[in-house]
């Protein structure tokens, strides 16, 4: 059965009337730049001066794109999704930290959150940036390819143990770990350093997954380059595949620096190298396991018709898709009415540690053509099936 996107019956079912009216609040917000650039700027002088407004962020942006402070919490949020067939990713949220103190602490909360999931059959993934566990200055020397001093090759020594053992306990209760993309002038370490996850752990079944951002001119290639490096080295490849997420941030340093702009001329440059990347994996089943990271409706409906053509069962482990809590419920939930592998990504924390992320949610529906639009179409759709 191939799902309906525009059935906002399947797609909001999880949601009560009160949590509709609270999300077309926020998209209505969001759909204007100048709204949303006054809110971020307010909030962001409101935290620095320690004003009291985490109440109203957890009210408003939280509560629609997170799954709660805790663990437990997000697990709960978790239950109500599988009962719909909706799977989760736990994304610990908390970003920004700086310490070698810092990077130590986050790998037991990390080994927390497997064997959570490992006790909990709608947890399948965990999702983890490198950058929670190395300093970016690092990451940024080691990208450039410039010689490191004693203290920074030990530096480096410690991220790939904090990783490792991630990864081990991960293998060990068959969770698997999506392993997030930085920004370009970062990325290498951070590939370099998943392939060697990727070529440990990744032997009969995929557990870590790289992320490939297509919105990138050079991912297509490198995800081909990955697959051969892979097939060479005997194990199996883990291609998460996604847009991307820094545009705005990557033209802006590739104009400033003087250097060629790693991001796609146009969207369509993006959309075609998204879909061949798509394509790529799903011919490729046998050797690698695909998630598919997105919240376009046609490239999501390309898949399953690629997938039906093909005979490829809707049920395959090797498939997976996915979007992010809060956002694109009609894809979600409709996938996974189908039949369809679906995990959303479910970040969980500290009000005050994951206002990065929720930043970036609001950035992100803000700058994204139509993506505000749609949402609010959608639920005010579902709003007036529900009062007839």
């Amino acid at each position: 059965m191939l799902p309906q996107f525009s059935n906002t019956e399947i797609a909001f079912s999880y949601r009560s009337n009160k949590e509709l009216k609270r999300a077309r609040f926020l998209f209505s917000s969001m759909g204007s730049p100048t709204l949303t650039s006054i809110g971020m700027k307010l909030t962001n002088i409101a935290i620095s001066w320690n004003l009291p407004v985490q109440g109203l962020i957890k009210w408003t942006l939280f509560n629609q794109f997170c799954g709660g402070e805790t663990m437990e919490e997000a697990g709960q949020t978790a239950a109500s999704l599988a009962r719909y067939g909706v799977s989760t990713i736990l994304d610990y949220g908390v970003e920004g930290k700086e310490s070698e103190a810092d990077f130590d602490k986050a790998v037991p909360e990390f080994i927390k959150a497997i064997k959570y999931a490992a006790a909990n059959k709608n947890i399948p993934f965990i999702s983890m940036k490198i950058t929670g566990f190395a300093h970016f200055a690092l990451l940024e020397k080691i990208h450039a390819g410039s010689e490191l001093t004693k203290e920074e090759a030990e530096a480096w020594g410690r991220v790939y143990n904090r990783i490792d053992s991630i990864c081990s306990v991960a293998a060990a209760h068959g969770i698997m770990v999506l392993v997030d993309a930085e920004e370009s002038w970062i990325q290498i370490p951070v590939d370099e350093l998943t392939d060697k996850m990727m070529e440990r752990y990744n032997r009969g079944k995929v557990i870590v997954f790289n992320t490939f951002q297509l919105y990138r001119h050079d991912r297509l290639v490198f995800l081909r380059k990955s697959f051969d490096q892979a097939r060479q080295k005997g194990y199996q490849l883990g291609a998460k595949l996604v847009r991307g997420a820094y545009m705005e941030k990557e033209r802006n340093r590739a104009a400033e620096k003087g250097y060629p702009s790693p991001i796609q001329p146009d969207k369509t440059s993006c959309d075609k190298d998204y879909d061949e990347a798509v394509s790529f994996c799903l011919e490729r089943l046998s050797e690698l396991a695909v998630f598919i990271g997105t919240h376009n409706e046609v490239s999501c409906m390309k898949a399953v018709g690629f997938m039906d053509g093909h005979n490829i069962p809707a049920t395959t482990d090797r498939v997976y898709f996915s979007q992010l809590f809060g956002m694109s419920d009609n894809i979600s939930f409709n996938l996974a009415h189908s039949g369809y592998h679906v995990a959303k990504y479910l970040p969980y924390g500290p009000v005050k540690d994951v206002i990065p992320y929720l930043m970036r949610r609001a950035q992100e529906n803000t700058s994204v053509a139509g993506q505000t639009g749609r949402e609010l179409s959608l639920i005010d759709q579902e709003v007036k099936r529900r009062k007839l």
